[in-house]
């Protein structure tokens, strides 16, 4: 591994991509695998966790690995596409080895774990080599002296700790690499933790990130996590998700907790909720979002897209507007027409939004069928399309990312992650 430094610092992998010999990616490595032995002895880094196509989480082995380059990584080629599963004797240094509580021996001095460090063996075993700990910030009287406490990297032998698995184990560290990923990416990083690590790793995320991992995970993880928060922080956590999502996960749960959950909701996140499930399963009621982008016929071209610009809208929900009499809040006033983003392009920003609505189109009823849904959208080329009521309200959209939700599998998701296992 002539490009290889000889020391490599853990957290700076996570992320890289991973090639093979012509250069082609294959992968991102999320994790590395070792074998944590007595306390003391240098644990063999046994190889990659690397997720490719996107979901699946493979392993590399060190044996395979040619070179570690900044930015970079490179393979052999001849990788085992079957899916990583964990043995007992194994231990994610990023998953379960960092924010771990460590004593330094020579000093005394405790503090946690934030990064790793590995290095080659002369026998060409890579071995994880030094720790790096971060003490408590100081204080005094009560009041923090400095933001971050005193950092230290000392070698693997003098630290304690190591091996202990603490139930109060913090999850600092993981939680920030979680953080920087895609909801998605950061579900399956969940999904794939011990069980006991997952708990502290969601008892430590905030609630919004945590709404946002509910909804990409499988049913029945969904289902253990939520059960597993106080009633009040699963409430919380169920605003903060999509309505449709949100409803969803309630369905699954049993009678009475659903029903304590939906008391705790705000009032008016709890009436979204509840409106959803009273439409029958799989239709277009069931399925929509009731907070698209809902526009009066007086604003202008500017105030619409200054609305689909929000990035918390998906690509789908910011294609089009809905124009509607007051009020503007599902059920609104009489549904006039939908904007489509390509047309609010290219008007001037102070026309009126009512002069770029288009009415042609017969909007869907809360009683369509997913096929119906499917046809509709398939029909005139669309990524969404409004739900208008018998009354000619607008109770919600529908999008597509919603009806691939529905026609999938129900345990898509789970198959996603296990994909090729």
């Amino acid at each position: 591994m002539s490009t290889t430094p000889s020391r490599v610092f853990v957290a700076r992998l996570v992320g890289l991509p991973i090639y093979d010999p012509l250069g082609e990616q294959v992968g991102k490595i999320r994790d590395l695998v070792a074998s944590v032995r007595a306390e003391g002895s240098q644990p063999r880094v046994l190889g990659l966790i690397a997720e490719v196509f996107g979901r699946r989480r493979i392993f590399v082995p060190m044996t395979r690995v040619t070179s570690i380059d900044a930015g970079q990584v490179y393979t052999t080629g001849l990788i085992n596409m079957r899916r990583f599963e964990q043995r007992a004797t194994e231990t994610l240094v990023i998953g379960q080895m960092f924010d771990r509580q460590v004593t330094i021996t020579a000093t005394g001095a405790t503090g946690t774990v934030y990064d790793v460090a590995m290095e080659q063996a002369r026998n060409r075993d890579w071995v994880l080599s030094r720790v790096a700990v971060e003490e408590p910030a100081g204080k005094l009287g009560g009041a923090r002296l400095r933001r971050r406490g005193q950092t230290h990297v000392v070698e693997w032998h003098d630290v304690t700790g190591l091996t202990q698995r603490s139930p109060t184990q913090a999850a600092t560290q993981l939680v920030q690499a979680i953080n920087e990923m895609r909801p998605a990416d950061a579900a399956h990083m969940i999904h794939d933790l011990p069980l006991e690590r997952r708990r502290q790793v969601v008892a430590s995320l905030d609630d919004e990130r945590l709404a946002e991992v509910l909804e990409e995970l499988p049913e029945d993880d969904q289902v253990e996590i939520l059960e597993q928060l106080d009633s009040e922080r699963a409430a919380d956590v169920l605003e903060e998700m999509s309505p449709d999502d949100a409803a969803d996960l309630i369905a699954e749960l049993p009678p009475e907790t659903a029903a304590a959950l939906l008391e705790l909701m705000e009032p008016e996140e709890a009436e979204d909720v509840r409106r959803l499930m009273s439409y029958a399963e799989n239709t277009a009621g069931a399925m929509m979002t009731p907070e698209p982008v809902i526009l009066g016929p007086d604003a202008t071209i500017a105030d619409a897209l200054a609305h689909v610009r929000n990035p918390e809208l998906t690509p789908a929900l910011a294609a089009l507007v809905y124009v509607c009499r007051p009020p503007l809040e599902a059920p609104t006033g009489k549904f006039l027409g939908v904007a489509h983003i390509q047309r609010l392009l290219r008007e001037p920003p102070s026309t009126l939004v009512a002069a770029a609505v288009d009415s042609d189109l017969e909007p869907l009823r809360p009683s369509s069928t997913l096929d119906e849904v499917a046809a509709h959208l398939a029909t005139y080329n669309l990524v969404a399309a409004p739900v208008v009521d018998d009354d000619g309200r607008l109770v919600g959209a529908v999008s597509v990312d919603d009806l691939l939700d529905h026609l999938l599998p129900d345990d898509w998701r789970d198959k996603a992650v296990r994909a090729h296992g």
